[in-house]
């Protein structure tokens, strides 16, 4: 099974038991060798007014998780799963996620084949599949279906605050 038809198997059968457990699920990757791939696996909370998730709040989601994957049976062998949260590098992938996340700094990286493929600005947001970002004094827009990846630039402040939620 190709690699990006296995992710996105894998997101539909998460996103549609995640609901019960009060989970978002913000991305799953594949990564690692073939004969041991590595599934990391990013959650958080559903309500966006919860703080950020727990490691033992992660830690207690990780056995749906699991099972959720195991009647999957993605791989022919061994497997590492990894369940964390959306940490400041988070992924930005549903429309909703380009809404909310708007005036954020991000890194947004397109699947085009010619010219420029990433830009470093600041989300303008999501109109219908359109998203538009702020980058090098112009403002540029992409359908949803041309952004390959796209995460919160985090901004570390070393003066003793933070802002970020992650």
């Amino acid at each position: 099974m190709a690699e990006d038809t296995l992710r996105t198997r894998l997101i539909e059968a998460l996103e549609e038991k995640s609901a019960d457990h009060g989970i978002e699920i913000v991305d799953v990757q594949i990564t690692g060798a073939s004969k041991l791939p590595v599934l990391d696996i990013r959650i958080d909370h559903a309500d966006e007014g919860l703080p950020a998730i727990t490691l033992d709040e992660i830690a207690a989601q990780s056995s749906w998780i699991g099972a959720c994957i195991n009647e999957i049976d993605p791989f022919p062998g061994a497997y590492t799963l990894e369940v964390s949260s959306p940490g400041m590098a988070r992924p930005l992938r549903k429309a909703r996620d380009f809404e909310r996340f708007a005036g954020s700094a991000v890194v947004l990286q397109t699947s085009g084949f010619s010219g420029r493929r990433k830009y470093t600005g600041t989300l303008m947001g999501i109109e219908g599949t359109t998203v538009s970002i702020a980058c090098d004094g112009a403002s540029f827009t992409f359908d949803l279906s041309e952004i390959k990846n796209c995460t919160i630039k985090p901004v570390y402040d070393f003066s003793g605050t933070s802002g970020a939620r992650g």
